[in-house]
């Protein structure tokens, strides 16, 4: 409340200007309510965006040559190529492979440039050990004598390309493509062109698998939502019982059901569907992928479709049937149409979530039923090459962007309902 003026400007009861009255009240309830959501923030932040960010930084990062072998990575800028460098560069090199064995940081540097030409992390490394009985130069004749790579020109290619600080190789190794002895970019030798497939397997099952989950959970949730509150409670906890079971038991089970003498297989044996001789291989191949998966996922295309048909009154279809429309006109005319935003919704959901599966795939794929989650996983945990790992999880992150950006092209997020 104001009770005076002065000149012509409002005042508050505290005799402040009102605007300036507004604005500080305004300004403390913005900082309570970001106090109340800074928790959410913080773990968003440290949980999600910075480790997207390292992802993302590790994809390009290229420290190993540079900081481990400063002076041969400044002697060779003025190379041109064309031939084997001069004796300042090899002087330099034998440096850097001295103090790098004494660091005992060499064997970085190698299996950097390991990734880029095989065999290279075994000559950095040898060379390393020999370097500590050279005393004087003049060193090109005896670093030449080492190993026989050091003759070869395409070696200090890889090198010098390598003390960037920043590399788009994982990149192309990503996509199967490298750097030629040229330097110029072409493609892998087509026994070594393995993501591209598996990015192409990836996207395939993914969308196979919406598909059948939307088939599968559509009557599922339209008896969800036409039953009687008494059965459809049960049937919800059906629905909801995998959730209360770890996913690692759940994929578990389905291999013991896969396999060759397992349950299905038996089934199939009992009722004379199959020969017993010639039992069906459902595991360590595609099949076992899709059906495990479509399992597992299906409860997220069951759920956004049943909160979307709770919500359409049954009389719409009551008035199509009084109008002449048969059952099944009435359906597809009426019902269908307005479930759209739940399929819209689950598809999204259940296509995303399989585009990243890992633990499924791992256990119950096999070498044909294997994702680029896998490959990622494998270069995380084993190769340890952790920028082809960035790479790969990028371009997956970017494709994953990009679906979604074309799905609000054309069916539009604001259409996306979850009830």
């Amino acid at each position: 409340m104001t009770d005076q003026t002065a000149g012509g400007v409002v005042l508050a009861a505290d005799g402040t200007p009102l605007k300036a009255s507004l604005n500080r009240a305004l300004r403390k309830s913005r900082i309570r309510a970001l106090l109340l959501v800074a928790p959410l923030l913080l773990f968003i932040l440290f949980s999600f965006l910075i480790p997207i960010f390292d992802m993302m930084f590790r994809s390009v990062d290229n420290w190993h040559v540079g900081t481990l072998m400063p002076k041969t990575s400044a002697a060779l800028a003025d190379w041109d190529g064309k031939a084997l460098p001069e004796e300042p560069v090899f002087a330099a090199l034998v440096a850097d492979l001295q103090a790098g064995a004494k660091s005992r940081e060499i064997g970085k540097v190698g299996r950097r440039l390991n990734y880029e030409k095989s065999g290279m992390r075994s000559m950095v490394v040898s060379s390393a050990r020999k370097s500590k009985r050279l005393k004087n130069g003049p060193y090109k004749a005896k670093v030449l004598k080492m190993h026989k790579k050091w003759r070869d020109l395409e070696t200090w290619t890889v090198i010098k390309r390598n003390t960037a600080p920043y590399t788009i190789g994982y990149y192309l190794n990503a996509v199967d493509m490298k750097y030629d002895k040229n330097g110029d970019i072409v493609m892998q030798n087509k026994n070594r062109r393995i993501y591209g497939k598996l990015f192409l397997r990836t996207f395939a099952i993914s969308l196979a698998i919406t598909v059948i989950c939307v088939i599968l959970a559509y009557p599922i949730s339209f008896l969800l939502a036409t039953l009687p509150l008494r059965y459809s409670n049960l049937l919800m906890i059906f629905v909801l019982l995998p959730f209360w079971t770890s996913l690692l038991v759940r994929t578990t089970a389905w291999i013991a059901m896969l396999q060759s003498q397992g349950v299905l297989n038996d089934l199939f044996v009992f009722f004379g569907f199959v020969a017993e001789e010639n039992r069906l291989q459902l595991i360590h191949n595609l099949t076992g992928t899709i059906i495990a998966m479509t399992h597992i996922l299906l409860p997220f295309m069951v759920l956004p479709l049943y909160s979307v048909m709770k919500t359409i009154p049954p009389t719409y279809m009551r008035a199509a049937l009084s109008l002449g429309a048969n059952p099944v006109v009435a359906f597809v005319r009426i019902y269908m149409p307005l479930t759209l935003a739940g399929i819209g919704a689950g598809s999204i959901l259940v296509f995303i979530l399989s585009i990243g599966y890992y633990i499924t795939p791992a256990l119950v794929g096999g070498t044909g039923g294997t994702l680029i989650s896998n490959q990622i996983a494998y270069h995380m945990q084993s190769s340890l090459n952790w920028g082809l790992a960035g790479a790969l999880g990028a371009i997956l992150l970017f494709s994953v962007l990009g679906f979604y950006l074309l799905y609000n092209k054309i069916v539009g997020i604001d259409n996306m309902k979850l009830g």
